[in-house]
């Protein structure tokens, strides 16, 4: 809709996580930086968590895309992890392209430990990604603990990445996984982007898809970080909204006014996951007055 009116080649604040649009702020980078450690020095367990819409599935890609090139390692993702969805040992065969139709859980634990084994013979480690890891149950994670096992003597034939929020790392705390939890080499928890990191996001991510650095005034910039507090999913949800209604007005640029519109016609009769700030609840009534008046300091 505005892409051809803003200079667009492709929408930049798409939900999907394109590792192309990926931005490496301090925070980002560290966390690819331990998933890359962890891939070179052949970590049993990496753990990186953070919470929602922080960007952990878009670092997760962008390992996959670099993991592709590695003819030395087999990965397979498992991104269904809730029990309803069936049993874990399920999903893991079938990230590997394995036969698990009609098998126990033992069946399905020896086949695994085949399929390592010869891609072991043909010189190659073998790299478990698990994304949503926080629906795992303790017993689930008991199974991966026990996965662990085929490792033997110097050599990770196995590895495994766990990404999920925050109850991940909560859920690792607790006594009956202190065993589990002794074997993580690497552990990350990804924070949300901070004014300046989310200036930068936006102005990225405007680039990358061929537009203009400016396109957000400073402020507006500013305002979608008041708003969103840094989280990378719900910038993209407000800047794609403002961009949407600055096409609607044929504006030139987005200025801190209309993004301050958007969230309240948003408060009111939508769905847009932002608040007003730290102490908001579902329903919120916005001052934005104050809220202007804070932006303006801020972007000053």
């Amino acid at each position: 809709m505005y892409e051809t009116y803003y200079g667009f080649h492709e929408k930049p604040f798409s939900l999907l996580p394109d590792p192309g649009f990926l931005f490496l702020s301090s925070k980002h980078r560290q966390a690819l930086s331990m998933l890359e450690y962890g891939m070179m020095n052949q970590a049993g367990f990496t753990v990186i968590t953070g919470e929602i819409g922080a960007g952990k599935t878009t670092l997760i890609r962008k390992l996959l895309a670099q993991l592709e090139l590695d003819l030395d390692i087999t990965v397979g993702l498992v991104s269904n992890t809730h029990q309803s969805f069936g049993e874990l040992m399920q999903w893991v065969m079938l990230a590997f392209d394995l036969n698990y139709s009609g098998k126990s859980k033992v069946e399905l634990y020896q086949g695994l430990a085949e399929f390592i084994a010869a891609e072991y013979g043909k010189g190659r480690r073998t790299v478990l990604i698990i994304d949503e890891a926080q629906n795992l149950s303790t017993e689930a994670l008991e199974e991966l603990r026990m996965l662990a096992n085929i490792n033997a003597d110097k050599d990770q034939v196995l590895q495994l990445v766990l990404v999920g929020q925050p109850g991940l790392r909560d859920m690792l705390r607790r006594p009956e996984l202190e065993q589990f939890a002794q074997r993580i080499a690497i552990d990350y928890h990804l924070d949300t982007l901070d004014i300046k990191g989310t200036c930068e996001y936006i102005r990225h991510r405007l680039v990358v898809a061929g537009g203009a650095p400016d396109l957000f005034e400073a402020a507006a910039c500013v305002a979608v970080y008041y708003y969103t507090k840094g989280t990378p999913r719900l910038i993209n949800v407000l800047c794609d909204t403002a961009l949407v209604c600055g096409f609607a007005e044929q504006r030139e640029c987005i200025d801190a006014d209309l993004i301050h519109d958007v969230v309240r016609d948003k408060s009111v009769g939508g769905i847009l996951p932002v608040s007003a700030g730290p102490e908001a609840q579902d329903e919120v009534v916005f001052d934005f007055h104050e809220v202007k008046k804070n932006t303006q300091k801020a972007s000053e």
